[in-house]
């Protein structure tokens, strides 16, 4: 499972009033978005996260005015498999699956039956808590250029140590980096 989060050089995935509107997004950045999650299996949301795609991308691919980009990401979206883990939503469409109760028994269970390659897009809520019961293999964490000086950090207690090495580092015109990390091989 690999965890994508937009990150303020201070830490911060949402804004001192949980928003999370405030990252620098534009097409190279959204481009490389794209060629890395044409190679997803499955998207993993939470359901504030799945209600902001859900209500702009299942359409986005008919509108006129929007560029070739959105058209080819919408149509990404659309076409991969998605769980929102949720106990309040009472349906999803788009190819999307709605999980209510064990999360991490659904998580475990998929990594156990396949090799399924998951990318979880939920907010710091869930993205905590996958990583608090070790379900994160892998970090891509966008880094943008600009201090929110208060918010939610991405990284918060309890977390389980462990050691990271980097897999690879970009950086784009708009001066975000994005940084891939891997879990460490651990050794007995």
């Amino acid at each position: 499972m690999t965890l994508w989060m937009q990150m303020s050089l201070d830490g911060f995935a949402e804004g001192p009033d949980r928003e999370i509107h405030w990252p620098v997004v534009d097409e190279e950045l959204c481009g490389s978005f794209l060629d890395e999650l044409r190679a997803a299996d499955l998207f993993l949301y939470g359901r504030k996260t799945y209600e902001i795609m859900a209500d702009f991308w299942p359409t986005a691919d008919t509108d006129p005015a929007i560029s070739t980009f959105y058209v080819d990401f919408a149509r990404c979206w659309k076409q991969t498999s998605k769980l929102v883990f949720s106990r309040t939503l009472r349906s999803a469409g788009w190819g999307t699956r709605i999980v209510r109760t064990d999360v991490i028994g659904e998580v475990e269970r998929l990594r156990a039956e396949s090799d399924c390659d998951m990318v979880l897009f939920g907010g710091t809520e869930m993205a905590g808590y996958f990583m608090e019961h070790g379900l994160v293999d892998e970090y891509r964490v966008f880094v943008h250029p600009l201090l929110l000086g208060g918010g939610v950090p991405l990284f918060r207690a309890p977390i389980e140590a462990s050691g990271l090495h980097v897999v690879d580092v970009m950086t784009f015109d708009s001066d975000v980096v994005q940084v891939h990390y891997q879990q460490a091989v651990r050794t007995a």
